[in-house]
């Protein structure tokens, strides 16, 4: 992970010293587990995702 995170920050031309590498393969680390966790939920055809949150447009004229 060490090595991505140094291939991508060069790639972007980030600065990242060795302790912000760190930090950031670990943040990187816990993703890929909290990730490996919903692949593992048994999903069915009938269960859908939850709606986007869409908010209203605003009435002209109407106090905001």
């Amino acid at each position: 992970m060490l090595t991505y995170v140094r291939a991508s920050a060069r790639l972007l031309a980030l600065p990242l010293d060795e302790a912000r590498v760190a930090r950031v393969a670990g943040h990187l680390q816990r993703t890929a587990a909290l990730a490996a966790l919903l692949e593992r939920v048994d999903l069915s055809v009938e269960d859908e995702p939850a709606e986007l949150y869409c908010p209203a447009r605003p009435v002209p004229g109407a106090s905001t």
